[in-house]
């Protein structure tokens, strides 16, 4: 599939406080880039420059395909960008441009595989018949996908671990609870988030016990190194976040191959 007269757009969150936060959109971009697949690719986010509403300035191509890096199709990718974008649902005509908008990354049929990859590397060697598997979303009350992302996931996966669960930062069961959450010895932890960001590197593991105060940027790829954590009687094994799987280049070009005219307007 070659798109050379074609620009791909990604759009990412961004983030104020923590620029590391749109390093896997960067990233991925970069790694499609040397593909030649595309005239043109380029990044934007909500929190950070490049913004949404000056993105179409920055392509020639007339042909345009939008691809949400996030996880959930909710709030973001139902409201936030088809309004700054100014598109009128999954096929937009405008100023001599067609613009395709893609399905976020998190709602493709290989998350449940990069999932269970990253559970596996991050606790080799462990028996997964003595392991519960979390994975935590952040849960939020704008848009009820977000956490439904994260169940969709558990039910695909349960089977493969004695105890599969869903926890979240912001919604119930809350991620702080893991120890009663589950049984098993071993007890590894997936983030279901774009980024290695506030949440993955701060707030999670504080909420974990892994640490009483929020770590610096510069300490994030430690926290994911000391494992296991010996915490409340168990094992815990602590992943990074989804969205850093190199894989999810493939991902966002896969959206581009699959882009249905009608998904938009299946999820209002």
């Amino acid at each position: 599939m070659i798109h050379s007269d074609a620009a791909l757009i990604i759009v990412g969150h961004g983030s104020t406080v923590n620029p590391d936060s749109s390093s896997p959109t960067h990233t991925h971009a970069m790694v499609l880039r040397k593909r030649n697949i595309f005239r043109e690719i380029v990044c934007c986010f909500w929190k950070e420059d490049p913004s949404l509403r000056e993105v179409y300035n920055m392509v020639e191509s007339k042909d345009i395909y939008v691809v949400p890096n996030f996880i959930s199709e909710g709030y973001f990718t139902q409201t936030v960008i088809p309004r700054e974008l100014e598109l009128e649902g999954a096929l937009t005509q405008k100023g001599g441009r067609t613009i395709r908008y893609c399905p976020p990354v998190g709602s493709h049929p290989k998350m449940t595989e990069l999932l269970l990859r990253r559970a596996a590397e991050v606790a080799p060697g462990v028996p997964k018949e003595k392991t519960s598997l979390i994975i935590v979303g952040h849960g939020t009350d704008l848009n009820d996908n977000s956490a439904k992302a994260v169940k969709v996931q558990v039910a695909r996966i349960r089977g493969t671990y004695p105890e599969v669960i869903s926890a979240y930062m912001e919604d119930i069961p809350p991620v702080a609870e893991w120890d009663r959450l589950t049984s098993q010895p071993n007890v590894v932890v997936v983030p279901f988030f774009i980024s290695d960001g506030l949440h993955s590197y701060q707030d999670i593991p504080i909420l974990l016990g892994i640490t009483s105060e929020p770590g610096a940027a510069a300490s994030q790829v430690e926290i994911f190194r000391h494992n296991p954590h010996d915490l409340r009687g168990r094992k815990l094994f602590y992943a990074s976040a989804i969205g850093t799987e190199p894989l999810f280049a493939e991902i966002i070009l896969d959206q581009v191959r699959m882009w249905n005219p009608h998904w938009l307007d299946d999820k209002k």
